[in-house]
This record gives structure tokens, C-alpha cells and sequence, in this order.
């Protein structure tokens, strides 16, 4: 299991952590590194180093901090989440996207554009510090729910409580949250929120389709009223489990309902803008105008293609969709 985790985490190449080794050094040396770390992880003495802070740049101007562990203790966290993984990810729900295997963005993007076209409405949630502020106690609990073995559990807490060694040196101690940056870190974060939302929309609004990428939601609504009454239920469920909506980015989006007040008419996922797009709608307006045109006229598709055309020419607004889409 440690050999397949070397592999699997070297092949990532990433930054080195607060003791400074390199996959250079350790690829000199991995026989013995390696032999000392199964040792430690088999006997319980493996214990983690702290997590190196490190803060880069997000697309709205602020920063984001992530926990870079040491790269021992990526292949140590890379054992227990192949081993935990295989457990869990049978459990998962079908519209959690993110972090799991032969899963892609583009397929949940793709979802999203589905759901769109029989749901006029779109909750777009955002958890607020989402993985700084996950609650120690209600991990453990939601991970010992689907595996009751010992050793995985004792060394997820020591991840938890390895603490940060910020950029200036300083040492803080981890009260909540799971390092973004760390190996595991996705697929406990997946767990948690498996048992906080996942489970918890299908017993409460099973009719109510989402989409979910790790903390990223997007929740489809018929109405305005059904929107605004799920979004307080969604906001009083996060906040039993110690998570927190934004309270600006969080928001309802109306794409073609019909609304009491004025909402966006997009929505951000994933990197994709989604809105509504009135070419789909025209299409299919004029494909049932040319079937009317067939069977009032008797005329052929072609000819009832031009027969349409000819009264475009003579009365563009006989139909309010050629305002928008020329036939």
C-alpha cells in the first residue's frame, strides 16, 4: 500500500513541505524512507508534520491558503484514502461530482444544463470558508459511519490536529477545518458533506435536483416561492453542521420564471457561465410551426420551410420569436 501510494502521489509533482524534502532526494533514498514510513504507519507511531501555509491568488482579488503537508505525509494520506475511498465512493450520490473517480467537471456542468430546461429557478450556494471551517468532531463521526477501522481514524486526527506553520514562521494550532492542498483532504471533505447535504436533500426535497463539486452547489427550483423556502431549509441545515452560507455570494437566480422581485438571470459553475439561451426555445417553436404549416396547408417540410419565409418577408412580427431569431 505505501509503494502504490509513492507512485500514485509522485506522479503529481508537487511543492515540497515544512522539512523541505524534495521527490529528488527521495527517489534517492526511497528504499529506506519508505521502509521507515510503512514501519511507523503499521505500529501506530506515525505521527504528521505540520502542514506549510501557503496562500495564492483568487480570480476575485483575495487569496486562498493551502496546507502543503511534507511529502511522507502525502504518501501516508495517500494510503488511508485509497483504502477509505473504496469504501466510500459506492456510497456516494449520483450528482457529487468532484474528486472521484472517472468523474469530471464537464460532466456536472453538463447536468447543470439539463436540469435547466425544466426548472425555471437556480439556488447558487456558496459555503463560506468551506474547507477552514469543517468541524473536527462531525468528521470523525461521518468517516467512522462507513469505516470502523481503527488505524484510519487515529491518523486522520493527528491530520486534523498537525496545526500550520503560516508564512512567517509562526505555528497555529488546527481547531476546525481540513488543509486545502493535502492528499486526502477532497475525499474527507466529500464525506462530510455526503451526510451534511447529499443524504439530507434526498429525504427532505427529493424532487429538487443539484449539483455538487466539492463545495460548490447549485440547487434547480420550479418557483420563486419553492426557491426562497429551500434556500432557509439548506441554510438552517448547514448551520446545524457548523457550516456557514455567504451571505453575498449565495444567491437565487431566475432564468425565465416569473418573479416578485428582480434576480440574475446566470449563474457561475464551475467556470462555465450558464443563462438562458432563446435560440433553444426558437428552435423548437418553429419546428412546431412548420408541423402546423404542413398540416393546414398540405405542403411538404421544404415547402412549408419557404411558405414560413414568405410571411416572415411580409410580416416580421406576426410571430414575437422572429424579433429575436430570423427564420
Amino acid at each position: 500500500m505505501v509503494w502504490a501510494a509513492y507512485k500514485e502521489v509522485r506522479s503529481t509533482k508537487v511543492s515540497t513541505g515544512i522539512d523541505g524534502m524534495t521527490w529528488q532526494w527521495l527517489s534517492k533514498h526511497s528504499k529506506a524512507e519508505l521502509y521507515k514510513l510503512w514501519n511507523r504507519l503499521t505500529s501506530g507511531s506515525y505521527f504528521p508534520q505540520t502542514v506549510k501555509e501557503v496562500s495564492i491568488p483568487k480570480k476575485d482579488g483575495g487569496t486562498r491558503k493551502l496546507g502543503i503537508p511534507t511529502v511522507l505525509d502525502r504518501i501516508a494520506q495517500q494510503v488511508v484514502r485509497a483504502h477509505l475511498e473504496k469504501i466510500v465512493e459506492p456510497h456516494f450520490h449520483d450528482s457529487s461530482f468532484g474528486y472521484r473517480p472517472k468523474r469530471i467537471c464537464h460532466d456536472a456542468v453538463k447536468q447543470s444544463c439539463s436540469n435547466c430546461f425544466n426548472h425555471d429557478f437556480v439556488i447558487d450556494l456558496d459555503i463560506k470558508s468551506f474547507f477552514d471551517t469543517i468541524n473536527h468532531d462531525m468528521l470523525i463521526r461521518a468517516v467512522s459511519h462507513f469505516c470502523k477501522d481503527r488505524w484510519v481514524l487515529l491518523y486522520i486526527r493527528r491530520w486534523l490536529k498537525a496545526g500550520k506553520a503560516q508564512e512567517d514562521g509562526e505555528r497555529i494550532d488546527s481547531v476546525t477545518g481540513t488543509p486545502q492542498g493535502g492528499v486526502i483532504s477532497p475525499l474527507l471533505a466529500n464525506i462530510f458533506m455526503h451526510i451534511c447535504f447529499d443524504k439530507w436533500m434526498d429525504k427532505h426535497h427529493p424532487e429538487k435536483p443539484f449539483e455538487r463539486y466539492a463545495d460548490d452547489v447549485v440547487v434547480h427550483c420550479k418557483t420563486e416561492k419553492q426557491a426562497k423556502f429551500v434556500l432557509r431549509q439548506i441554510s438552517d441545515r448547514l448551520s446545524h453542521c457548523k457550516l456557514t452560507l455567504h451571505p453575498v455570494k449565495t444567491k437565487i437566480v431566475n432564468l425565465r420564471g416569473t418573479a416578485e422581485k428582480k434576480y440574475p438571470k446566470s449563474y457561475d459553475f464551475l467556470g462555465f457561465t450558464i443563462r438562458p439561451q432563446w435560440c433553444k426555445v426558437c428552435n423548437q417553436l418553429t419546428k412546431r410551426l412548420i408541423k402546423w404549416v404542413q398540416w393546414e396547408k398540405g405542403l411538404y417540410v421544404n415547402a412549408s420551410v419557404r411558405w414560413l419565409k414568405k410571411k416572415y418577408r411580409s410580416n416580421p412580427n406576426l410571430f414575437p420569436h422572429w424579433q429575436l431569431v430570423h427564420p
